[in-house]
């Protein structure tokens, strides 16, 4: 039997029925891939399957039906379990810019860069946020608003001790500091290190609600961490931090293919190494 005569024994409309579901389910799944809730899913998927399962098999009406009766209080359950991812894919429905120009964004890491180094190699504590497509004015709020450029110098002072917005972080949005002495959200999950102090939290923290990328700068080691989309890169030096920034501040790159790319950048080995170059010679000749 051909696959038409398959489809007409289907029906058509069941058919487009398949196809959406399939649809679906592959950008949930790409959604929730690498994130806290994917674990989640993925077990609470395996228990309904393998409950219904032996629901059918051994024909226990009661149980199915107890599992009939909760479907509602599961969707909420779901809603409750899943509630930063949904409020980060909603977040992302009302996109409307993007980090920065192509033309601008070299400038922007180099005076960012320059900064944080001259931070780390004093070790001054920083939390740098620059923020991408979903807006932080909830974040902005909390600190001192401004309007100003990326300066190195100013960015540095603002982060040394006895200052008085030395205790908070800066947001930055498209090339322009936009607030500092900002308090970023800290990250409630359990899985994080014990290590990790209340600064490498809260940048953490802002990339779980947004898709910013928060440059730290620890304080007592002077290590350079940056977190991005609720992960957390940490000991990078000059030259990996340029790498990573650069791809992921990025204009024609989306969110999962700037966090791929970047992870690329990072690649130390070889081939990774080769990659980043041929990619960095292809990109050079596009721009010619």
């Amino acid at each position: 039997m051909s696959w038409l005569d398959t489809i007409q024994s289907i029906g058509l409309v069941a058919c487009i029925e398949i196809l959406v579901l399939t649809v679906i389910f592959y950008y949930l799944f790409l959604f929730f891939r690498g994130t806290r809730g994917a674990h989640v899913l993925v077990g609470l998927t395996l228990l309904i399957i393998i409950l219904i399962g032996v629901t059918q098999v051994f024909h226990l009406d009661a149980l199915n039906w107890v599992l009939r009766s909760l479907s509602v209080y599961l969707a909420v359950a779901l809603l409750v379990i899943f509630q930063p991812e949904i409020r980060r894919a909603l977040a992302e429905l009302g996109k409307q810019h993007v980090f920065a120009s192509t033309a601008g964004k070299h400038s922007l890491v180099d005076q960012v860069l320059h900064a944080v180094k001259f931070l780390a190699d004093r070790k001054v504590g920083a939390l740098i946020g620059i923020e991408g497509e979903i807006g932080t004015r909830a974040i902005q709020e909390t600190g001192i608003r401004m309007d100003t450029k990326v300066i190195p110098e100013l960015l540095a002072s603002m982060f040394f001790p006895h200052t008085p917005l030395h205790d908070g972080g800066v947001i930055i949005r498209n090339n322009r500091i936009v607030a500092a002495g900002c308090l970023f959200p800290l990250s409630q999950r359990t899985e994080l290190s014990k290590t990790l102090g209340t600064r490498h939290r809260a940048g953490i923290g802002l990339t779980e609600e947004t898709d910013a990328v928060v440059i730290i700068v620890s304080e007592e080691s002077g290590t350079i961490s940056v977190a991005y989309r609720g992960r957390l890169i940490r000991d990078l030096d000059g030259s990996r931090l340029r790498r990573f920034l650069s791809a992921v501040i990025s204009k024609e790159s989306k969110p999962e293919s700037a966090w791929e790319r970047a992870k690329e950048q990072l690649d130390l080995t070889p081939e990774g190494i080769a990659k980043s170059e041929k990619r960095a010679e292809e990109e050079k000749r596009d721009a010619e």
